[in-house]
């Protein structure tokens, strides 16, 4: 399970800590360092990801009777249709981590899907599931920071990111990128996770709840819904759509309920509160036997506080990860 970063393992957990610890670093210099924070936080998370949520790093909004990977197909689908995908298309997905959207996006729609993926060790995973699920004709990926795409103007049908363009120490200039890139009249669309309008920065609890997610899932600072709209705007996108996916879903299965133990199977137990106190105790375990790289059990530990200010976040309605906004560039 675990790769060939392990030994190097312990530096990177301390090197991400310090990132994110106020008394070292700054939001600007979290920002400033962006590429290093996010390729950290992937070298070190992505297996937890895998082990718990699948190939697919996302939320959905969960209905009554669906079952998880149903609400994750769904949603990516719901993505692909308001985006106009069809056969024939070349179309970016920004930030694809391992490459399950892209395949699903790929198979529903009949377009060809390029990721786009500055981290090393996901690119790796993504090509390897892509191979063997005998898409490599349909499914490409590069490896490149998304501020900066190696491709010429207008080279793209469409464009949409998943719960990604979060990691951006700028969305305004990540947008313009994507603007560039994109062929007039087509569409980007996406998911981000934002602060709503009952978030107050004054409150400690609510400021506790955003920087243990910021910390738990290498963001370098969570921003206002409104701040994404703005962002749009100004990299010269017309808005066609934007709206908050949080409580589309029934709400008996808030867009968190796969972090609260709601989910009775063996796969959905990693996603649960007792699935993280067992994962933190084994890797613990695990470590001080050597059979994990030293720092595996103070990752477990960050992810799982992360998980619990998730659920935090979507039980005071402070956060959303799934803040809909479909955008068009003019012809």
């Amino acid at each position: 399970m675990w790769h060939a970063y392990a030994m190097t393992y312990r530096s990177t957990v301390d090197e991400y800590r310090a990132l994110h610890d106020d008394s070292r670093s700054t939001v600007e210099e979290r920002k400033a360092n962006y590429t290093t924070l996010v390729n950290h936080y992937y070298d070190l998370a992505t297996d937890f990801y895998e082990y718990a949520w699948g190939t697919s790093f996302h939320f959905a909004p969960r209905v009554v009777g669906e079952k998880f990977k149903d609400s994750i197909l769904r949603h990516e689908s719901f993505l692909s249709r308001k985006i106009g995908l069809s056969a024939g298309m070349k179309v970016l997905d920004v930030g694809c981590g391992v490459g399950g959207p892209a395949r699903n996006i790929a198979k529903m729609s009949g377009a060809r899907v390029v990721g786009i993926n500055n981290n090393a060790y996901q690119l790796e995973k993504a090509r390897k599931h892509t191979e063997k699920a005998r898409m490599t004709g349909q499914c490409e990926y590069i490896k490149a920071d998304f501020m900066n795409i190696p491709v010429e103007d207008g080279h793209f049908d469409a464009i949409y990111t998943i719960e990604a363009s979060c990691h951006a120490p700028d969305r305004t200039a990540l947008f313009s990128e994507l603007f560039r890139v994109l062929k007039p009249g087509g569409f980007f669309g996406g998911y981000e996770w934002c602060l709503t309008d009952r978030y107050d920065g004054t409150r400690s609890d609510h400021r506790r709840i955003k920087k243990e997610i910021e910390e738990g899932d290498g963001l370098p600072d969570l921003t206002h819904t409104s701040a994404v709209d703005q962002s749009l705007r100004d990299s010269g996108f017309d808005l066609v759509e934007v709206c908050d996916l949080a409580t589309a879903g029934s709400p008996e299965r808030p867009w968190y309920y796969a972090l609260t133990g709601g989910d009775i199977s063996i796969a959905s137990i990693p996603r649960t509160p007792i699935g993280r106190v067992i994962t933190n105790k084994a890797t613990a375990v695990l470590e001080r036997f050597s059979v994990l790289p030293e720092g595996t059990a103070e990752v477990s530990r960050v992810l799982g506080k992360a998980g619990d200010a998730l659920v935090e976040g979507g039980e005071t309605e402070i956060f959303t990860p799934m803040y809909y906004f479909l955008a068009r560039k003019p012809a």
